[in-house]
């Protein structure tokens, strides 16, 4: 009788031990955010969390093409900085990130580039800031750490899309308009006209699950630390540009051995954009993708329109999607802005 009180009474100690530890856990996991839509006279800022643009001609350029959507512009104030190979110092570059997004006169945020850079500012970035002031945010390439920095640390759903030194096509033009202003609540995203025979699906089937990515080498950069988002049930979208194909063999074994892989719903690759055959005998892209991505038996395909290339998709970071790898569609099942 002793034995059966004892034991009664240590387990009711240690599930209320418990329930402090769960609590905190789910403190820990933000609520997702969603942005304000933008709308016709709304401002959008343009920061360089990343590398040089040289181009003076390339900020008319951005300028010219959001004024052309209804938007008015504003630069930060150290988006012409340089150091070295960066757009200004760590602090300058973080400065104008953390300034636009508590600034009320700000409502949207495009980067000006991507090239290297953002994983260095991670530390200086004021993610309580970003909570409290959500807006959309927006670009690619580098800027994936950044994607994937805010939404673990906030819940805020950002856009991976075009940078402002983009090609601005007529395609990527609209795909970001229709995106950030809520005028295509869940949009069906399907590659047009030619585009679809770059399809290549490596396992067939339809999956759900939050969309994350963004650019490969980027993704596996932050393996490790604590700006990674949870992978479990997601699908992970992913790109690539200007790397040898065993660099790519090479990080996608990176995200096999650290357990990403196997914990996905399924799995989009965009274009690996002049990604070369540099070996006298080389792999595929088709053989790489094969081997780590048909074991685990998930829907899987290829050549979607995610890349460094002209036309190009924006899609939010964290919201739940569909696909069909047959297909090769993405259907957004969430309204991404609020």
């Amino acid at each position: 009788m002793l034995r059966r009180e004892f034991l009664k009474t240590s387990g009711l100690f240690v599930t209320a031990s418990l329930i402090p530890n769960l609590l905190h856990s789910r403190k820990d996991l933000p609520e997702r955010i969603l942005p304000k839509a933008l709308k016709p006279g709304d401002t959008i800022g343009f920061i360089a969390p990343a590398g040089i643009l040289f181009d003076e001609q390339l900020y008319e350029n951005m300028q010219n093409v959001m004024e052309s959507l209804g938007f008015r512009v504003r630069f930060g104030k150290n988006v012409r900085k340089r150091y070295g190979y960066l757009a200004g110092t760590d602090k300058e570059r973080a400065s104008d990130l953390n300034d636009f997004f508590s600034d009320p006169e700000i409502n949207g945020i495009v980067t000006v580039r991507g090239g290297w850079g953002s994983n260095r500012i991670l530390n200086l970035v004021d993610f309580d800031n970003i909570r409290e002031n959500p807006k959309v945010f927006c670009g690619f390439s580098d800027i994936t750490a950044l994607h994937f920095s805010i939404y673990k640390k906030t819940g805020l759903v950002t856009f991976h899309g075009p940078n402002g030194n983009s090609d601005w096509t007529i395609f990527t033009k609209n795909h970001f308009h229709n995106t950030i202003t809520g005028n295509v609540v869940k949009p069906l995203l399907k590659n047009p006209g030619k585009e679809k025979h770059n399809i290549f699906t490596i396992t067939p089937g339809v999956a759900t699950g939050k969309l994350l990515g963004g650019n490969l080498t980027l993704v596996t950069s932050l393996i490790g630390s604590q700006y990674l988002p949870d992978m479990t049930g997601a699908i992970l979208f992913l790109e690539d540009v200007g790397e040898d194909i065993y660099r790519i063999d090479r990080l996608m074994s990176q995200l096999q051995l650290s357990g990403i892989l196997k914990k996905l719903n399924g799995f989009i690759f965009g274009k690996c954009t002049n990604c070369r055959e540099s070996q006298p005998v080389s792999l595929s892209l088709e053989n790489i993708f094969d081997h780590y991505l048909k074991p685990l038996g998930i829907p899987a395909f290829s050549g979607s329109m995610i890349s460094h290339e002209p036309n190009n998709f924006t899609i939010p970071i964290g919201i739940k999607a569909k696909i069909d790898s047959s297909e090769g569609t993405i259907q957004l099942l969430e309204k991404s802005v609020s």
